[in-house]
C-alpha cells in the first residue's frame, strides 16, 4: 500500500514536469524566453517538452497502475509519440526523412508491449 506522502510527492513531481513539458512543447518561444537559454531551437524545445510530458505521464500511471514496467512503457509511449509528432511537424526545419518512420515504429512497439501487458493482466 502506498503512503499518502509518497502519493502527494509523486503528484507534485508529475505536475512540475507536466507544466514545464506542456509549456515547452506547445509554446516553445515563450518557454525559452522564460528559461533564458540561447540560442533558441524550436525542435529541441519540442523534444524536451515531449520527454517531460512522458515522465509526468509515467509517474501518474505508476500511481494508477501497480505495474512498474507498464507505467514505464506508458511514459515511453507518450514521450515517443510526442517526439515522433515533433519530428513530423518540424520536418521543415531539419532532421532526416527516416526520423518519423523510425520513431513511429518504436512508439508502436511500446504500444504493443503495453497491450500485451494488459492482456496478460486480464488473463
Amino acid at each position: 500500500m502506498r503512503s499518502l506522502p509518497v502519493t502527494v510527492i509523486t503528484l507534485l513531481c508529475a505536475a512540475s514536469v507536466l507544466v514545464f513539458g506542456v509549456w515547452a512543447y506547445f509554446a516553445p518561444v515563450s518557454f525559452i524566453d522564460y528559461v533564458n537559454y540561447a540560442p533558441y531551437n524550436e525542435h529541441l524545445t519540442h523534444d524536451a517538452g515531449a520527454f517531460q510530458i512522458g515522465i509526468g505521464f509515467g509517474l501518474i500511471t505508476a500511481l494508477l497502475w501497480n505495474n512498474t514496467l507498464g507505467a514505464a512503457l506508458a511514459g515511453f509511449v507518450v514521450a515517443s509519440g510526442l517526439h515522433t509528432w515533433s519530428h513530423f511537424t518540424d520536418r521543415h526545419i531539419g532532421g532526416h526523412g527516416s526520423d518519423v518512420p523510425l520513431l513511429g515504429a518504436t512508439t508502436l512497439l511500446g504500444i504493443v508491449a503495453v497491450i500485451l501487458l494488459l492482456r496478460r493482466k486480464n488473463a
